[in-house]
């Protein structure tokens, strides 16, 4: 009897074409825990909490027109988890280090496609360097994954930091407030993204009901097609395939949080001003001339309704292009034409119509795929990612988990992944750059906190000098 096999969807499908040697489809994470864990404890953890998701145990059968999921017949966890110690003084540069090298490599298709290297004695702790290929699942569904392994306490079968199956939950709970935020947007958008999919999912003339279902998708699909090509600056140059990684010491949440009340903005809007502000730095220090117009970044919009099981993977998200005014040296203007450009996506189709292309892209032939991810991946220069994390310290097998960080792929020709994730009051931000674009990763960390500081400063200096004036 011939092994059950799963269809692969067309979205999932289409991000495994994507997989090319200078660009892998992985999602990564570093997990940096305050002490270390037992391996058999760990293991005991994935096949309870991780294996659980049948993903993890099925490898590819791909048959050119058709792909699909099976189980591994030969699956065994120390094929996935390694145990390594890193060399030298074993910080940070050398786990950065470790991490580039990783992320430079492909997966093993032979064999589900996923791997973790346990890390010993990092900092007095220890820490995961986690892989997963973008085909299994979106970065919102990995981390809810990953956050189901943990704890709220470090005691041995406390409750669950992130249930692994949908629960009715106080729309003022944790988990509600956190998936709420991880789609940072307007409640119309939001019911926008409902409606479109439900309208074009599943019915025999897709393509048309893609361009008729109402006129603003058909005018967003338009805007997307015209938009220009990205300036060419040193940030699109020929990529080499090897990655370099860095990651920066985290914000407080509270000052981030205090720097958008006195703008009157949103925490999202100041982080991405804050990446706009280092961004101009790198151009600056380069003496590479600033293109007038700024840059595109594109940003992952989740699509996934707010109550869907964590036991559904794949891929459920879109892709907004996001304008970044880098020409603005002003950190308060930079923030105001961030702000507008936000509130305009807020309002469009732009992350139902990427969605549904890469649907198309996913039943069609791979050239297609091919030439219409040139097409996109020439529209933006780096990938930015934003996702919120819990607010309360998460506990793996009794150890503290101190400092996480994620990052996304980069797809075609983009060669910069920035990462934003929110964690215990913490704001990580990290990056990937590929060696052959001349910007330092290391320093494009430094100039975010002092874009960020330059911020902060100019908008509570502004709130000061209001209150002075409303006193008077």
């Amino acid at each position: 009897m011939p092994p059950k096999r799963t269809p692969m969807t067309a979205v999932d499908r289409s991000w495994l074409r994507m997989d090319t040697a200078s660009n892998p489809m992985m999602i990564s994470a570093v997990l940096v825990f305050d002490k270390p864990i037992a391996t058999s404890r760990l293991k005991l953890i994935l096949n309870e909490r991780f294996l659980r998701f049948q993903r993890f145990r099925q490898h590819i059968v791909d048959e050119g027109d058709k792909v699909y999921w099976q189980n591994d017949p030969l699956f065994d966890i120390d094929n996935h988890l390694h145990r390594i110690a890193l060399p030298g003084k074993a910080g940070k540069n050398e786990l950065q280090a470790l991490t580039s090298d990783l992320n430079s490599t492909s997966l093993d298709f032979r064999r589900p496609l996923w791997q973790i290297h346990y890390i010993d004695n990092y900092q007095g702790g220890c820490a995961l360097l986690i892989r997963i290929h973008h085909c299994i699942a979106d970065g919102i569904s990995l981390v809810r994954v990953l956050l189901s392994l943990t704890d709220k306490t470090p005691e041995p079968g406390s409750k669950r930091a992130f249930p692994t199956r949908a629960q009715k939950q106080p729309s003022s709970s944790i988990v509600g407030r956190v998936l709420h935020r991880a789609l940072d947007t307007t409640e119309a958008a939001t019911q926008q993204a409902r409606l479109f999919m439900q309208a074009v999912r599943d019915q025999p003339n897709y393509p048309l009901k893609l361009a008729s279902t109402a006129s603003g998708v058909a005018v967003d699909l338009l805007k997307l097609g015209l938009s220009p090509f990205e300036p060419k600056t040193g940030l699109k140059n020929p990529l080499s395939g090897r990655k370099q990684v860095a990651w920066a010491e985290p914000l407080d949440l509270a000052e981030v949080k205090a720097c958008a009340k006195a703008l009157g903005g949103t925490i999202n809007d100041v982080l991405l001003c804050a990446t706009t502000g280092a961004l101009h730095r790198h151009f600056k220090a380069s003496k590479e001339v600033i293109p007038g117009c700024g840059i595109r970044v594109a940003v992952p919009f989740n699509l996934r309704p707010l109550n869907q099981p964590i036991e559904t993977l794949g891929n459920q998200f879109g892709l907004v292009l996001v304008c970044l005014p880098i020409e603005i040296a002003d950190p308060i203007m930079c923030f105001q034409q961030v702000q507008e450009n936000m509130n305009r996506l807020k309002q469009s189709y732009q992350a139902q119509v990427t969605y549904s292309l890469l649907d198309l892209f996913g039943r069609g032939p791979d050239i297609l795929e091919r030439r219409a991810l040139d097409l996109l991946s020439n529209k933006a220069s780096a990938v930015l990612t934003n996702v919120p994390g819990p607010r309360e310290p998460v506990y793996l097998a009794g150890s503290k988990l101190v400092q996480p960080m994620f990052w996304v792929p980069q797809s075609g020709n983009i060669g910069i992944g920035m990462s934003i994730f929110s964690y215990a009051g913490t704001v990580q931000f990290g990056i990937t750059v590929d060696k052959a674009i001349h910007a330092d990763p290391n320093d494009v960390m430094d100039y975010f906190r002092d874009s960020f500081e330059a911020l902060s400063h100019a908008a509570l200096a502004g709130r000061h000098e209001s209150k002075k004036h409303q006193l008077a």
